[in-house]
């Protein structure tokens, strides 16, 4: 592995806030300076949002923050779900956490005419060589802990020491067990492009705090 890029040369690290339903709630969030808010398409989630309802919460953040971007989190999707998937509805990047190849998310992305990025739960330090095979597929990785039968917003942790120093073939987001407390420790030792927050900030599954969101947006930007 290539050593870390040093504190010194890095560009501001970029916070998304994941698992957000209320529409008042995700604009309060978007407001508060964070780069992207995360509405889970995954039925079954805590956090799950049905298609008829993601159009106004994401009309809510371009309200209120007309810089901060809309995702979507599904995974698996097939042909019949692209409808309600389509950029129109209000997002501007779809998120993938199933097992999607990389053809079948450059496929997503042309139909979709969308950002794509792809999640990764990681097992081991191999798994980050799976990375590679998504260049020129999509525009942004997601690394978040393995756990089973869970897609994501676990809390889990991802071994920083299996990430540090990796040298990304794309942008990259780190999830997991991040939080006001830990950020900073956490971006002193690796440089992702952002990091993705659900429960670290939460009070109960998608219920957001927002002096927690306050805290984390402070400490991610006096990390670096």
């Amino acid at each position: 592995m290539r050593p870390a890029t040093p504190l010194s040369s890095r560009l501001p690290t970029q916070i998304k806030i994941c698992g957000l339903r209320d529409p008042a709630q995700a604009a309060a969030v978007a407001a508060l300076g964070v780069d992207a808010i995360g509405v889970i398409g995954v039925a079954g989630s805590p956090r799950y949002v049905a298609p008829a309802l993601r159009p106004r919460l994401f009309t809510a953040v371009g309200e209120a923050a007309p810089a901060c971007t809309g995702v979507l989190v599904v995974a698996d999707p097939d042909d019949a779900d692209l409808a309600d998937l389509e950029p129109a509805h209000g997002h501007r990047i779809l998120q993938l956490h199933g097992r999607e190849t990389p053809e079948r998310c450059s496929t997503l992305g042309q139909r979709l005419g969308c950002r794509i990025w792809k999640a990764f739960r990681i097992r081991s330090r191999a798994d980050l060589a799976l990375a590679d095979a998504y260049r020129g597929h999509v525009d942004a990785l997601l690394l978040d802990a393995y756990v089973p039968d869970q897609l994501g917003g676990t809390g889990h942790r991802l071994p920083l020491d299996w990430i540090e120093g990796w040298c990304a073939p794309l942008p990259w987001w780190l999830a997991g067990g991040i939080s006001p407390e830990r950020v900073g420790a956490v971006l002193q030792r690796v440089a992702p492009t952002g990091v993705d927050v659900s429960s670290g900030v939460e009070r109960s599954p998608a219920d957001k705090d927002l002096a927690r969101v306050a805290a984390l947006v402070a400490a991610v930007r006096s990390a670096v």
